[in-house]
């Protein structure tokens, strides 16, 4: 059996044996290895030339060494380049090995850790589900008393939430607050759940069609509406020259829309308010009252930091009040006054006279873009939520800031707020796709509600109190029973659909979702009536007319649309 070298796989000249690998070579290969490297070439130990043993084998007689000039000179010329080439596709066939190797690990290593990731992500979900069934007995709490020196708020499960140094909640204040949801709840008692005989049948709001369709309200170079206000009409009070409205018990604010449905005094009178391109629509300004059976007050926002009042029946603009330096993301419209409040990234919170056309007040309760606005049921008092983690009560008569909040264990920015009916607790959306339920009273973090696997970009009270709606970025609609603080129900949507507002009609029977398209569900069977696709962008804004008699939305298509039969 002949030796072959372990480098060129031919056979040696000069033959020897490495006793680190005990693999034969040829000596000049592999003393040219170890003079580059130093190891051996086999195994990659330390090698040197005086480890070498030489195997002593019969050799032919040699030719005499070849002159420079001569062809045996040239062909040993060649064999040494024939010798570097053999040294490189060795090391290039060691290299070739390795990577593989390594390659070969790598891929189970990333298989491993995509297992381990599917596991965990089921476990988070399981006990996500879990903790959502869960009583509330271990989520509530009771509020403590803390020294005025030193003002602080104990939150869901006894974490302590930072409360600045503010006016304050004072008991005069407090009581108020608790005489108006005694009085909302008594009159919600009365009520029961009689449906009202004007709303229209959910067989007859699947036959609704767009009527009426309204572009270029906005800059043309800052498109979009951001948010929608309506105003339902409201023949139980008078109208004595002013624009006097009645604020709807349902609110809903996002990080960038905020809608509200409201009541008009007199029905003649619809104003569409456009902040940042929100508008209010305003059909006549004659003391006289007609009946309407369907929202005059309409108030889409948009992107050019404007509030534009628009005349609806004459299609024209009547005033436009400017002051934001950011865009619009939020509006309402006092219930009893000729007031405008209106929110803004640029963190501010400005009060709009609307007959003067000018800013009475700017409240700076925020140090960061304001993502949430919703008007307290007595009409004095304004909610604000912000990317600086805080929500602010402020009033608005002062413009002081009378409670700033913020659960310094979250660290995470708010993204909507919005009262409850009665008042006295309030719901906001966070960043982390958390929802959190506040004693307004006691400035307490009461409840939370886990779930959603993205940022929170919408909630919305049902008129009957214990229905809490909510939207995300994972595509999902959830409701919530606010008796039993649990999740009932889960509407999972289309794949990266985007839920940018919600809000029920006065009844609490229908549940309008804008996003990607518009669509309407009926409330306890939870089942869709209808959809329409008309805008061709996304749908900021949708908002019902006075008992579901009509639909109205914005998107970032700047167009105002009105669906009816």
């Amino acid at each position: 059996m002949s030796l072959v070298c372990a480098i060129s796989n031919e056979v040696p000249e000069h033959p020897c044996v490495s006793p680190v690998s005990n693999q034969v070579f040829e000596r000049r290969l592999i003393e040219k290895y170890i003079a580059e490297n130093g190891v051996d070439p086999i195994n990659g130990q330390p090698l040197s030339e005086e480890q070498l043993i030489d195997i002593k084998v019969s050799h032919p007689i040699r030719p005499k060494a070849p002159s420079a000039t001569s062809i045996p000179a040239i062909l040993k010329s060649l064999q040494d380049e024939w010798d570097a080439v053999m040294l490189h596709s060795f090391t290039l066939r060691q290299q070739l090995q390795t990577t593989r190797q390594e390659l070969s690990h790598a891929l189970y290593q990333h298989d491993a850790a995509c297992r381990v990731i599917a596991r965990l992500t089921k476990e988070v979900t399981a006990a996500r589900e879990a903790l959502a069934t869960l009583k509330p007995q271990a989520g509530l709490i009771a509020p403590q008393a803390t020294p005025a020196s030193q003002p602080a708020a104990v939150g869901a499960g006894g974490e302590a939430m930072e409360i600045s140094e503010q006016v304050g909640m004072t008991p005069e204040i407090i009581q108020k607050l608790q005489d108006k949801a005694t009085v909302l709840t008594t009159e919600r008692k009365k009520r029961g759940k009689t449906v009202p005989e004007e709303l229209v049948r959910a067989e007859d709001l699947g036959k609704y069609r767009q009527v009426a369709s309204h572009a270029g309200l906005h800059s043309a170079s800052i498109p979009g509406i951001l948010s929608l206000d309506l105003c339902p009409t409201d023949t139980n009070k008078v109208l004595t020259g002013t624009i006097t409205t009645r604020l709807h018990k349902h609110s809903l604010i996002t990080s960038h829309w905020i809608h509200f449905i409201r009541t008009c005094i007199c029905c003649d009178l619809s104003w569409l308010l456009h902040v940042d391109g929100t508008l209010f629509l305003k059909t006549d300004s004659r003391i006289h009252c007609h009946s309407y059976s369907f929202f005059d007050m309409l108030s889409p926002g948009g992107a050019d930091k404007n509030v534009v009042v628009f005349d609806r029946r004459e299609e024209q603009i009547v005033a436009t009040l400017k002051g934001h330096t950011k865009k619009v993301s939020s509006v309402i419209y006092h219930p009893a006054q000729s007031v405008v409040f209106s929110a803004s990234p640029d963190s501010t919170i400005r009060v709009w006279s609307v007959t003067g056309g000018n800013c009475v007040q700017v409240i700076r309760a925020h140090e960061a873009s304001v993502t949430g606005l919703s008007l307290h049921a007595t009409g004095d008092y304004l909610l604000s939520s912000s990317e600086d983690q805080y929500w602010a009560f402020s009033d608005i008569q002062t413009g002081r800031v009378l409670t700033k909040v913020t659960d310094e264990t979250a660290g995470c920015a708010l993204t909507c707020a919005q009262f409850h009916p009665d008042g006295l607790i309030f719901g906001t959306g966070t960043a982390d796709s958390q929802i959190k339920i506040w004693d307004l009273k006691e400035r307490t973090n009461v409840a939370n509600f886990p779930g959603h696997s993205g940022p929170v970009t919408s909630i919305a009270f049902s008129e009957n109190g214990y229905y809490l709606a909510t939207g995300a970025q994972d595509s999902s609609l959830k409701l919530w029973d606010l008796r039993k603080l649990k999740n009932f129900k889960t509407i999972t949507l289309d794949n990266n659909y985007e839920v940018k507002s919600l809000v029920f009609d006065q009844s609490g029977t229908y549940l309008a979702v804008g996003g990607s398209d518009i669509r309407v569900y009926i409330c306890k069977q939870w089942s869709e009536v209808l959809n329409f696709p008309d805008h061709s962008g996304l749908v900021t804004g949708v908002a019902f007319g006075e008992h579901a008699q009509f639909l109205a939305s914005t998107g970032m298509d700047r167009s105002l649309k009105f669906y009816s039969l």
